[in-house]
């Protein structure tokens, strides 16, 4: 296949699902080629040594790159934000030419408006494209600092709703990250025979991933979280909660960075907490070494119904270090916590729960513990690796193909 992929996030930011599909097709033999932004996140500055421009190419071994330019914001101010994802998605529409010919175009949707330039070219007669929804929207935008009702509330309700449904009406196939999200999608107006579920998966170890000390030989019970501290992940309430438990020795390690940070250590200064601390922002190749320093991985989000039907990557990625978890997710990441025994689990925005949570995980047995985490690692082998995803979204991509273009499929069959 020839695959064209629009992501508003690629390398040398700190990402890798994006990258791993690309680079995973490559090496099935397809050819791949990447519309993407001028690398700016999480911060929303250039980085070093890139010049933006009007469209500057790149390579990544066989891929070849298009940076197209776009508005550089990760503050919370809406219309900023905004200008953020819409100057993307209109700079991406603009290079249409760069992916003629392609069979197929995989649409990386953190956000939806990556979208838009394919949605369009669908319109007139271009290729199928196939969504690969991390977030649904507008309900992940919604409650968020980035809307606070008003005129906001109305631009969603009469505009992007609309436009969101038609996204996912003409897509050749819509790929979910939950269950509950692949419900969602079905209920707003994705056809039930395009819907696929692909749980993400982790950047993986490179080696067999070993503790740097057994967890019945220390005091301290580490639980780690790593990841963006932003106004979703509720970081405060886990900081009361660590607060709370510190008699029972719990040491709570926020490694990572986010427009929340500044707010989550004020709460730590208010309760002079003295078991919380905070590693600030590393690179996803250097989190092997806290995972291999903590006992337990915390993975939150705040109680809204969007969040029943998300399965962030945190929890794959403490899974592929084999590190039991504790959560506050509810929905699908509560359910497949409890029903694999890979940890612990708490309702959302509750510090009494929490609490008790975190005085469970320190309070179990060494051999508990380590059962936990060889169910772990099976965990991540059976269901979230990253082979296993890229393998059913090439089989997706494929199956697009061959639905939206017969004639490739009668000249494969002549060759075989």
């Amino acid at each position: 296949m020839k695959v064209a992929i629009i992501s508003q996030y690629y390398p040398p930011e700190n990402v890798h699902i994006t990258a791993n599909v690309a680079r995973g097709l490559a090496q099935r033999g397809h050819q791949v080629r990447i519309i993407t932004g001028y690398p700016n996140y999480p911060e929303g500055q250039l980085f070093d040594g890139y010049v933006q421009r009007w469209r500057s190419r790149e390579f990544d071994g066989d891929i070849e790159i298009l940076r197209v330019p776009l508005w550089m914001d990760h503050s919370q101010r809406a219309f900023r934000r905004a200008l953020n994802y819409g100057s993307f998605a209109l700079s991406a529409a603009t290079a249409r030419d760069f992916v003629s010919g392609a069979d197929v175009i995989y649409v990386y949707a953190t956000q939806m408006t990556p979208a838009f330039g394919p949605w369009i070219w669908r319109l007139v007669g271009g290729a199928p494209y196939v969504l690969h929804i991390q977030d649904l929207w507008p309900d992940s935008i919604i409650g968020s600092s980035l809307v606070s009702g008003g005129r906001s509330a109305w631009v969603i309700d009469r505009v992007l709703d609309p436009w969101i449904s038609s996204v996912y009406h003409r897509a050749g196939a819509v790929i979910g990250i939950a269950p509950t999200m692949i419900r969602i999608l079905e209920e707003r107006g994705a056809d039930p025979a395009t819907l696929h579920l692909v749980y993400n998966w982790a950047e993986e170890p490179k080696a067999e991933p070993s503790r740097q000390h057994p967890a019945s030989s220390v005091a301290m019970t580490t639980v780690l979280y790593g990841g963006n501290v932003g106004d979703m992940q509720d970081l405060e309430t886990a900081v009361r909660a660590a607060h709370a438990a510190a008699d029972a020795q719990i040491r709570l390690q926020i490694v990572g960075d986010g427009i929340a940070l500044t707010r989550v250590k004020a709460v730590v200064g208010r309760l002079g907490a003295t078991n919380v601390e905070f590693g600030g922002p590393v690179a996803r190749s250097d989190m092997a070494y806290y995972y291999a320093q903590a006992d337990y991985a915390l993975v939150t989000l705040k109680d809204l119904p969007i969040f029943r039907g998300t399965v962030p990557s945190k929890l794959q990625s403490a899974l592929a270090f084999g590190l039991p978890v504790i959560t506050t997710v509810q929905g699908d990441v509560r359910s497949l916590v409890n029903d694999l025994q890979v940890g612990y689990t708490a309702d959302a925005e509750n510090v009494d729960a929490l609490e008790q949570a975190f005085r469970a995980a320190a309070g179990a047995a060494h051999n508990v513990r380590l059962a936990m985490a060889d169910r772990a690692r099976d965990a991540y082998a059976d269901r979230f690796s990253q082979a296993a995803g890229i393998d059913a979204i090439a089989r997706i991509l494929e199956r697009t193909v061959r639905r939206h273009r017969p004639r490739i499929e009668r000249e494969s069959s002549a060759v075989d």
